[in-house]
């Protein structure tokens, strides 16, 4: 069995000897590199280009939402899955935005972050249980009965949409549905203008509200 390869970005040494521990415990599960800070992240995942990079929010020299957007770029087949202290939903939103594709609270239970792991190597997007709730009603805009309705996407818009919505990158977009990346651009910016969206935010929100987060493809 092929094990998911883990790198661990955090400044204490202490926590990341513990993590270690606990995904090694799964059979699974390997972890392949480590880091102190958001530099190092940077430098020794793009060598080792991990399945998941497991990452801290505050971090010397380079913050987690900084290292994960630098990772996003250099390593996009990497799945960053943020592990922090912060349950304010502003350092989500941030981190979502860079390219994260989870978010667990470092109180969580070990059962959790194990699954979290699992999750976003897989592809999808993993919200703390603690933190879900009130993030998905964030996301979820008020309903008016003035509003205009959406414009239809076709049905290539959608798909692509939501692949971004669930972490994947543009390169991944293309490979799956056997397109080239500048194909999957030309949807991606399509399918934005026509919803008015700006951001990968929005993107997670619009997909949200339609429950496609919890669907599978």
């Amino acid at each position: 069995m092929k094990k998911l390869q883990i790198f661990l970005a955090d400044d204490h040494g202490v926590v990341r000897e513990g993590l270690k521990r606990l995904l090694e415990l799964e059979p699974d599960l390997e972890v392949v590199g480590e880091a102190c800070n958001g530099r190092e992240a940077i430098e020794r995942a793009s060598v080792l280009q991990p399945d998941v990079v497991i990452m801290d929010i505050s971090m010397p020299e380079v913050t987690g939402a900084q290292a994960t957007a630098r990772l996003k770029e250099c390593c996009p087949d990497s799945k960053v899955l943020v592990l922090t202290v912060h349950e304010d939903k502003s350092y989500l939103h941030e981190l979502l935005e860079a390219g994260a594709s989870g978010y667990v609270l470092k109180r969580t239970a070990t059962d959790e972050l194990i699954n979290a792991v699992r999750a976003v190597a897989a592809g999808a997007v993993y919200l703390d249980p603690h933190v879900a709730g009130n993030v998905v009603q964030s996301f979820v805009r008020p309903k008016r009965k003035d509003r205009v309705p959406a414009p239809d996407l076709s049905e290539r818009e959608a798909r692509v949409l939501r692949l971004i919505a669930e972490g994947y990158s543009n390169k991944e977009i293309a490979a799956q549905l056997d397109l080239s990346v500048k194909t999957i651009e030309t949807y991606k910016t399509r399918s934005m203008e026509k919803l008015e969206l700006h951001s990968r935010v929005e993107i997670v929100r619009y997909a949200a509200e339609r429950g496609w987060l919890a669907q599978p493809l």
